[in-house]
């Protein structure tokens, strides 16, 4: 757990650090942050280089937050398999073969993550091989594979990029207007007033931000489970579904991991808002009436 906090708070000064001294050189060659045109580019830095930086060093970070195994030479008959499987399903997808690995936790799972659609990387738990037949993990690769051919790692950044910006810039616009009405529009620029009201409206337009990118991350589920089923058939994927039960709602994925599992967690309410993946009830019952896409062509990046 220490090396994974300790892993977390280094990736994320690199990208303070990285994002600092790209505002150096924008500043060293004229560039004004002033007004609310620079304010939206500096939002614009901050949003959109943290999200394309992450999804940068995404293999990197799954890799050594999760110690996960990439199969380099086959030592079994299962890596053998699983190595053979997402080749396959790759050349049916159309895209480049990701690098394959295992990791150890006890719950069902796996993850696909990675920069683009020809650099990734899926991962199949020790859970999933020991509780899972042949069919329902080659259900589970294929899901992983479509997450991958469907460009879902780089969509995400993006969409996370523009909700960043506009959380950061529209805080900042607010946080001028309520400063400057409570203390009368007094000269002297922003006092400590403006940057608790700063504080609380970045917390509050991030929630929102948050509902809309996990309704998004659900939707990308409901397109995997399709995808899925079309390069390793319905019945298969259904069967590796109900299989999921038998965990659901474990996991012991980093969080910035989690939300690109096959299995997510379970919540009831307003907490459904936040959630990465949609209730397996809803998925099963989804994939049942889904008009799957056709093998060849189907995924756009």
């Amino acid at each position: 757990m220490f090396k994974r906090v300790g892993l977390f708070l280094l990736t994320n000064l690199a990208v303070l650090a990285l994002l600092s001294i790209v505002m150096g050189v924008l500043r060293a060659f004229g560039f004004s942050f002033a007004g609310n045109g620079g304010l939206l580019a500096m939002a614009a830095v901050f949003g959109f280089g943290g999200s394309l930086i992450s999804l940068m060093m995404s293999k990197w970070v799954a890799k050594r937050m999760t110690g996960a195994h990439v199969i380099e030479q086959p030592r079994s008959e299962t890596e053998q398999w699983l190595v053979s499987t997402v080749r396959r399903q790759a050349d049916a997808a159309g895209i480049a073969m990701p690098e394959v690995a295992i990791y150890e936790a006890p719950e069902i799972n796996a993850f696909a993550t990675g920069p683009s659609r020809n650099n990734a990387l899926v991962a199949v738990s020790t859970g999933l091989l020991r509780a899972m037949d042949r069919d329902e993990a080659e259900a589970v690769l294929a899901h992983e594979v479509s997450h991958v051919a469907n460009g879902d790692m780089v969509t995400m950044a993006l969409i996370q990029g523009v909700l960043n910006t506009f959380v950061i810039f529209l805080a900042r616009v607010v946080g001028r207007v309520v400063d400057g009405y409570l203390s009368g529009n007094r000269d002297g620029g922003p006092g400590l007033g403006y940057f608790a009201i700063v504080f609380v409206l970045d917390l509050v337009f991030g929630l929102f931000a948050s509902m809309i990118a996990m309704w998004f991350s659900r939707h990308r589920e409901f397109r995997a489970d399709a995808g899925g089923a079309s390069l390793a058939g319905r019945e298969k994927m259904l069967g590796a579904l109900q299989r999921l039960s038998q965990t659901y709602g474990a996991t012991t994925l980093p969080k910035q991991v989690a939300a690109f599992g096959i299995s997510g967690g379970v919540a009831h309410g307003l907490r459904r808002l936040f959630m990465s993946h949609p209730p397996l009830a809803e998925r099963i019952e989804a994939l049942r009436r889904a008009e799957l896409p056709a093998r060849s062509g189907y995924m756009v990046g």
